[in-house]
């Protein structure tokens, strides 16, 4: 479906690589304006599609793929450039292996997937204000100093949002297998 907030999260797919490199080469400013503009699209997609009624299943698709992708790439660009360590890497990753096996196991019983829940959505707030300002710490002086303990207050909020929010998809997930054997039980 052709809708603005679509070509919004489109966008940011396509940004995410581009952020990727930009951070990997050292462009640290322009790696901060392109996850900025991400950041925006991502607020004025959600907006626009609630607003103007232009919500979609693809849109749902892509948002949270668009965000997943700029989590992905700015722990592979920070960890390239050793400015976070490789195990929140680890957890982070294994939280998105976890979600991705959750999701086949539900494709495998009818589900296509699940609805984007509150903490899931405030776990990516959080991630996505971590990795920035963890990257701002690297500048010498007063702003890196101040920027390094508050970036890490971010990453940890997100990091456990991150893995609570898969518990309640879990959850979410259970119930509805549940709910799908009791009405097959009643046939």
């Amino acid at each position: 479906m052709l809708t603005v907030p679509n070509a919004l999260s489109a966008l940011r797919l396509v940004g995410a690589p581009l952020f990727l490199w930009l951070i990997v080469s050292g462009s640290d400013i322009w790696a901060l304006v392109v996850l900025a503009l991400s950041g925006l699209t991502d607020y004025l997609d959600g907006k626009i599609a609630r607003r103007y009624h232009q919500t979609s299943r693809v849109g749902e698709l892509l948002d949270p793929i668009a965000d997943r992708l700029y989590v992905i790439s700015t722990i592979v660009g920070l960890a390239w450039r050793q400015i976070i360590p490789l195990w929140l890497v680890g957890l982070l990753v294994l939280r998105e292996a976890f979600m991705v096996g959750l999701l086949l196991w539900l494709r495998r019983r009818g589900q296509t997937g699940l609805p984007v829940n509150f903490v899931g959505k405030a776990a990516t707030f959080n991630l996505l204000y971590a990795f920035p300002i963890l990257l701002v710490a690297q500048l010498p002086g007063v702003l890196g100093q101040v920027a390094l303990p508050i970036g890490w207050a971010f990453a940890w909020w997100g990091v456990g949002l991150y893995w609570l929010s898969a518990v309640l998809y879990a959850v979410q997930a259970r119930r509805f297998v549940s709910a799908q054997r009791a009405a097959s039980a009643e046939v």
